[in-house]
């Protein structure tokens, strides 16, 4: 595949243009127009790519959850090992006496860990959760 660099035109609202500017502005001084566009880009194709079943990818599960929840930590430990095959890592936090932060990093078909996140954010206690994926290749 060529690397080249080609050049395109893109007309939009000034208005649009303008809250452009300032998107491209809070992403460090280093980021021009071309380069906050080439990366919007990567990131919808990855978003698209890791949509279909069988792609491989790597993420991270962020969730939180009560501590004291009865039985809660175990089933977190379960899953760590019914998957330790798609689990590679984690990192626990506590935020205060009841609240905790678990980062899960996974690997594997993007089917698969969607459901394994899926279970995780579902289970009694969970509060919330976020997974992020990107394509292995």
């Amino acid at each position: 595949m060529n690397n080249d660099l080609v050049r395109f035109s893109v007309a939009m609202p000034e208005d649009l243009l303008m809250d452009f500017d300032a998107f491209a502005a809070r992403r460090g001084v280093a980021k021009n127009r071309s380069e906050v566009i080439r990366d919007l880009v990567r990131d919808a194709l990855n978003e698209e790519a890791v949509a279909f079943p069988g792609v491989k990818v790597v993420g991270t599960l962020t969730v939180t959850f009560d501590h004291h929840t009865p039985g809660l930590q175990e089933k977190l430990d379960d899953f760590q090992h019914d998957f330790f095959e798609n689990i590679i890592s984690t990192m626990h936090v506590h935020l205060d006496q009841h609240r905790c932060l678990e980062v899960i990093v996974l690997k594997g078909d993007s089917y698969d860990i969607r459901d394994i996140a899926d279970s995780i954010i579902g289970t009694k206690g969970v509060t919330n959760g976020k997974l992020v994926l990107t394509t292995v290749e």
